[in-house]
């Protein structure tokens, strides 16, 4: 008898230290609690806190002054193709889409009556340059009077008017290339009668091509008639390069901006107008400067800090900054050649903070 007890107090004593062991770990399970860990109080943390931060040695560098803007493809020149005359078309002679050449007869009205009405004036012509021929001989001779002379002359010159009169109304009938390019859609077909209201097609001039942008007031002065500049559309890796040649003359008023225009050659009319564009112009480049990821930098009771790494200590900086660019600025003063520029972690930072450095670049 006296075994088995000896059994049960020693499996009791067992189960007495595991649940003790175990307890706060069931209780977490079924009351919900947690296990706190300890922590380190706020000033032990902060007074001995060692922050690890990239950085990078500071050294001369080429800073470029971009403008980077949104622009337009525009054609070089575009017109919408329409008669000066009223009648019915008997003639069409381009093709949907082709190229053609300034003064090519893409389309022709009905001018049968003013055919006849120029051969009826023309027919007139040589006895009437008799008539004054003639006269001319007996002024000569002083047989007839000088006013006889002239009435003969002013009538050759009517006559000779309504000639030209005639043949520019014929001119009018007839549909030309006011400039060489690609001719668009066919909007009639022969025996349309056509009018100054009828659009025949459109003809649009893409070699070369214009490109319409707006300059914000801080450039106004620095885009100027030659300015070089770089593009690209979507869709297309290559870079094209091309060449300011307009400027407004003033801001507009809404925008306080100016539109300009470049012009780029479009060597085989290979990009089309209408399509936009993303300009790059490089204004300026300044070289042998100071210059810091703007990342490295914050503004702190109106002024623009960063942080040096000295003995192992983050030192606090006060900065004149200059040139700014989408990732980069120019610094003025509070940097020098050599210092070593914390890169990251600046918001954490405060003077005198201990820093370790993860990464340096040199």
């Amino acid at each position: 008898m006296r075994k088995p007890v000896k059994i049960l107090v020693l499996v009791g004593i067992i189960l007495l230290i595991l649940g003790m062991i175990f307890y706060p770990k069931i209780r977490s399970l079924f009351v919900g609690d947690t296990i706190e860990e300890p922590t380190a109080s706020p000033m032990a943390s902060r007074g001995g806190q060692t922050l690890s931060v990239n950085a990078i040695v500071l050294k001369p560098q080429t800073l470029n002054d971009v403008f980077r803007t949104k622009g337009v493809l525009l054609p070089d020149e575009e017109v919408d193709l329409i008669f000066e005359t009223s009648g019915k078309i008997t003639q069409i002679n381009f093709k949907e889409g082709s190229f053609v050449n300034k003064g090519q007869l893409l389309a022709k009205v009905n001018d049968a009556p003013l055919q006849a009405e120029l051969k009826k004036l023309e027919s007139q012509l040589p006895l009437a340059q008799e008539r004054v021929y003639r006269q001319r001989t007996l002024l000569d001779k002083d047989a007839v009077s000088q006013e006889a002379f002239e009435t003969v002359t002013t009538e050759l010159d009517k006559l000779k008017a309504d000639v030209e009169l005639v043949k520019a109304r014929i001119s009018q009938t007839e549909l030309r290339a006011p400039f060489s390019g690609m001719i668009g859609l066919r909007m009639v077909s022969e025996g349309t009668y056509a009018s100054p209201q009828v659009m025949v097609s459109k003809l649009t001039k893409i070699s070369p091509l214009k490109i319409e942008f707006s300059v914000n007031e801080r450039q106004e002065n620095e885009i100027v008639d030659g300015t070089k500049l770089t593009f690209t559309v979507e869709n297309d890796l290559n870079t094209y390069e091309a060449s300011v040649y307009a400027v407004e003359t003033s801001l507009e008023a809404n925008t306080l901006s100016l539109k300009a225009r470049a012009r780029y050659a479009n060597p085989g009319g290979k990009m089309k107008p209408g399509r936009s564009a993303n300009i790059e112009i490089q204004l300026r480049e300044i070289t042998n400067t100071l210059v810091i990821p703007s990342i490295s930098s914050i503004a702190e009771m109106g002024q623009d800090i960063a942080y040096t790494y000295v003995n192992g200590k983050a030192h606090r900086v006060v900065l004149t900054k200059g040139l700014r660019t989408a990732s980069s600025v120019q610094i003025l003063e509070g940097l020098n050649i050599g210092d070593t520029l914390l890169t990251t972690g600046v918001m954490q930072l405060r003077d005198g903070m201990n820093v370790s450095i993860a990464q340096l670049e040199e």
